[in-house]
């Protein structure tokens, strides 16, 4: 990333002029306004349009200082003067209309009601006001400003406050906090593109001048933005700190933010001097009922949506049936923020909120019921999703599992840290192990070790969560603490007659053979489970077995993989599931390969792909993925199988491990790359398994059911590649150009250190190994090469372009 290294700019803009034509308007800014440059294009075209715009959002978010910079902007559609009337201080809800007479100069005498002398002095006129902090009064402002718009056609007024004015012919701009960089590993959004880190750059380089965001701390401060979700008045509180302390010691203090972020300015309004000050302002502008709940709240992780609420936050002062409009009063607050994705609506706290009321519940005294009914609550949860999983409803407990991992997590951690309580963890870890096998599989894992180890008791919950625990450790290649929980989870089964145990036993035995290179025998064990689950009628366990026999078999060329793979669609349609199925009919896709029924295999291919999709199952749409390059390679379609090979590579390694349970069909990849290499040469088979390295998830799997024009044809996209971002890009073609690091330091002005930071991530998103394949990669690109992205390298005349 560039170095970021700057002072504060010192904006020397004017004031405007008044309404009543005296010195007022606008204050000066003093400081650079960073970002914000969608929302400020959407104010502006608001303000030309609507009489009331308000913009709401969270307190430090930075409300006030995008209305004044959308009100310098627009000044001059506003000949009859743009007017900051500040409200914050005053307390009087009754004062109002003076407030506003005196910001404009009205002569306010108790001959005449301020109300008349303030019409009449702004009619005729283009006039604009910014009401700033309205939240705490804000029913006088309402009425004020409704009275004002009706009367003066001219009038524009744009308010800032936590919650809208709720009058007729309102636009809002809900404020967001600033983007903050995406974690390690996810490199969608890089510190250097991040508003919120060039934020906290230019405000600690003016306290700091030598500050720089360099290589070697640039994520010390995408975390110090992140921990404060973007708010700026938190991050430039953050960055005052730098006065005394480094970025990685801020960094380490935030778990006690409040007493970290006092640093704010002197002549700011006391409530935004420290962090603490201002989320008590906001606590104060909540009725009793709001308080509570916002304390009760904090208790969840990641969200929750209103059933939850209910469940949990009810009760001692706040009935079941008042949860909906305190929830409501929350978020017209801009406390909870209301999020609604595919149909449903759920609600989040800024980190920061949600630190606050945590403060608040622990000192109620209330913090270990509330607790304790989260738990409760997700324990329901799990207990459902087990018992229903296997049926119509399975998509949707998929996606709800999903939405609700944080707060799984949460009730996971707190019950088996509490005495007494790693029983219902272990049951929880247990029936979540569908959830766990799809994008979760590492940390899945790691809660089966954990509970196993704090519940002992050799009971049939005991039981269940060794034999899943396998599972989980056969996916992970553990062969050794696989076979040791099945082993004891035999003699459990066993002994307590437990027969469901027994047939997910017998499965998981087939399934480590199968992993350790024994088909044959594997498949017995396989065998063995669906007679066992056939007999006790487990269609869960008959499915398993059923799918795994058939793809087996389908792998050997066997006839019998088709009778297999159809028994198992049918008792899966039978239930309305869909996961069991979407691998049954992988299998028979396998099968017509094998019998050289392209378009059969295809179909029922992308049918698997789209479900296993939505279920985030890595493992069935890498096979899935592999299936397609087979059959494009069977077709001759070398470059398309090559492009899928690359794609099949790159979701191999964002699943942890290559083809799994089924690492018995890797001579079927080999082979496949083997005649693609041959038909490409190793040049264009390197290129395009690049070009399919590259595809986003989402690309890849478009491009497998041929929804999406290949890579190829893609034009970039405002100046990369992806997946690489615009800086590395830039890097990849200075590669290409034959730079060394230091020579790419030098061009772009930025650290050597930095330079080979850069490059290491494009070797590992690309998965290339040398310099020389990132400089082929990128001559290979259409109209990728040096130069040809219309910036001209030194020594080079742009060409002339006659139309």
């Amino acid at each position: 990333m560039t170095a970021m290294r700057t002072t504060a700019m010192r904006m020397t803009t004017t004031r405007t002029e008044g309404a009543g034509g005296g010195p007022g308007g606008l204050p000066a800014e003093v400081t650079s306004f960073v970002g914000r440059r969608h929302e400020l294009g959407e104010l502006k075209r608001l303000l030309g349009t609507a009489h009331v715009v308000t913009v709401i959002g969270a307190g430090g978010v930075g409300k006030t200082r995008l209305a004044l910079r959308a009100a310098e902007e627009v000044r001059r559609s506003f000949p009859g003067g743009v007017q900051l009337v500040e409200l914050a201080a005053l307390g009087d809800p009754g004062l109002v209309t003076q407030a506003v007479g005196e910001a404009l100069s009205v002569t306010l005498c108790s001959a005449r009601p301020p109300l008349d002398a303030l019409v009449e002095r702004l009619r005729d006129r283009q006039t604009l006001i910014v009401l700033d902090n309205c939240e705490h009064i804000l029913a006088a402002c309402a009425t004020l400003v409704d009275t004002l718009v009706r009367a003066l056609p001219g009038l524009r007024v744009l308010a800032t406050s936590r919650q809208a004015l709720g009058i007729d012919g309102e636009r809002i701009v809900e404020l967001a906090p600033l983007p903050t960089p995406s974690p390690c590993g996810d490199r969608a959004v890089p510190p250097g593109e991040s508003d919120a880190v060039r934020l906290f750059a230019e405000r600690a380089a003016a306290v700091v001048p030598e500050f720089e965001v360099t290589g070697e701390n640039e994520e010390v401060v995408a975390e110090i933005c992140r921990r404060l979700d973007g708010v700026p008045l938190a991050i430039e509180m953050a960055a005052v700190r730098l006065r005394a302390l480094s970025a990685r010691q801020v960094l380490e203090r935030l778990d006690d933010r409040f007493r970290l972020l006092t640093g704010g300015s002197r002549a700011a309004l006391p409530r935004q001097r420290t962090l603490r000050a201002l989320f008590e302002w906001s606590y104060e502008l909540c009725t009793e009922q709001e308080r509570l709940l916002w304390q009760r709240v904090s208790v969840f992780a990641g969200g929750l949506d209103l059933e939850a609420a209910e469940h949990v936050c009810a009760g001692d002062g706040i009935a079941p049936e008042e949860v909906l409009e305190i929830v409501a009063g929350l978020v017209d607050k801009s406390v909870l923020l209301r999020r609604e994705c595919h149909g449903m609506v759920r609600y989040g706290l800024l980190d920061t909120v949600q630190q606050f009321g945590r403060e608040l519940l622990a000192a109620s005294g209330d913090e270990a019921t509330l607790h304790r009914r989260h738990r409760d609550y997700y324990r329901k949860i799990t207990s459902r999703a087990w018992a229903e999983l296997f049926g119509a409803g399975q998509q949707a407990w998929v996606q709800r599992l999903r939405r609700e991992h944080a707060n799984l997590r949460k009730a996971l951690d707190w019950s088996l840290r509490e005495p007494g309580e790693a029983e219902t963890g272990l049951a929880m870890t247990a029936e979540l192990l569908y959830h766990w096998s799809g994008y979760h599989l590492s940390e899945g894992s790691g809660w089966f070790d954990r509970s196993l180890a704090a519940a002992k008791k050799p009971g049939e919950a005991r039981a269940h969560a060794l034999w899943a625990g396998a599972w989980m450790a056969l996916l992970q290649d553990d062969h050794a603490t696989a076979c040791a929980r099945l082993e004891e989870a035999a003699e459990i089964a066993g002994r307590l007659g437990l027969r469901v145990t027994l047939g997910y036993i017998a499965f998981l035995t087939g399934m480590t053979a199968v992993c350790a290179g024994d088909l044959e025998t594997g498949m017995r064990g396989y065998e063995e489970a669906a007679a066992a689950h056939r007999a006790i009628g487990n269609p869960i366990g008959m499915a398993l077995a059923l799918n795994r026999l058939s793809m087996a078999n389908a792998f050997l060329g066997r006839p019998v993989a088709r009778d297999l793979g159809e028994e198992c669609v049918a008792l899966c349609d039978l239930y309305g599931e869909g996961w069991h199925r979407a691998y049954a009919l992988l299998a028979l896709a396998i099968d017509a390969w094998r019998r050289g029924d392209m378009r059969a295999a295809r179909e029922m291919s992308d049918e698997s792909l789209r479900y296993v999709t939505t279920a985030g199952d890595q493992i069935g749409m890498g096979i899935n993925l592999e299936l397609h390059a087979w059959l494009a390679a069977a077709e001759r379609e070398y470059e398309r199988a090559a492009r899928l090979l690359g794609a099949v590579r790159t979701s191999w390694q964002a699943a942890g491990s290559r083809l799994g349970e089924f690492r018995y069909m890797s001579v079927c990849h080999d082979e496949c790359a083997a005649a693609t290499s041959e038909a490409l040469g190793e040049r264009g088979f390197r290129a395009e398994t690049g070009r399919g390295a590259a595809l986003t998830r989402e690309e890849a799997l478009a491009y497998a059911m041929r929804e999406r024009a290949p890579a190829r044809e893609a034009t970039p996209h405002e100046g990369r590649i992806a997946p690489l971002t615009r800086r590395e890009t830039e890097i990849a073609r200075l590669v290409a150009e034959g730079l060394s690091n230091k020579d790419i330091a030098g061009r772009l002005t930025i650290s050597q250190r930095t330079a080979e930071g850069h490059i290491e991530h494009i070797l590992d998103k690309l998965g290339f190994k040398s310099r020389a394949q990132v400089a082929a990669w990128i001559m290979e690109q259409p109209d990728q090469r040096p130069g040809a992205d219309g910036q001209v390298s030194e020594g080079r005349t742009p060409a002339t372009r006659t139309i």
